[in-house]
């Protein structure tokens, strides 16, 4: 079994939840009404699309840096 690290993006919504994101895997997307939740149902969904990729025989994007900036305006 292979562990991948990914990146997940937490914002939240107007109407008070949070949507989860994953730009690595694109279409991966939950959201909630918690940051828990919301990252709870992302991990099922990235890994649902890691195990569909990998039925299929598709390659699997893999992370090789992220970082967050500051961006003064």
């Amino acid at each position: 079994m292979k562990v991948y690290n990914i990146t997940v993006v937490v914002e939240k919504a107007l109407d008070g939840s949070f949507l989860a994101t994953c730009p690595t895997l694109q279409g991966c997307y939950a959201d909630g009404e918690t940051v828990e939740e919301a990252l709870e149902l992302i991990a099922g969904v990235i890994k649902m699309h890691i195990e569909d990729r990998l039925t299929n025989g598709e390659p699997i994007s893999e992370e090789i840096y992220s970082a967050q900036l500051k961006i003064a305006v």
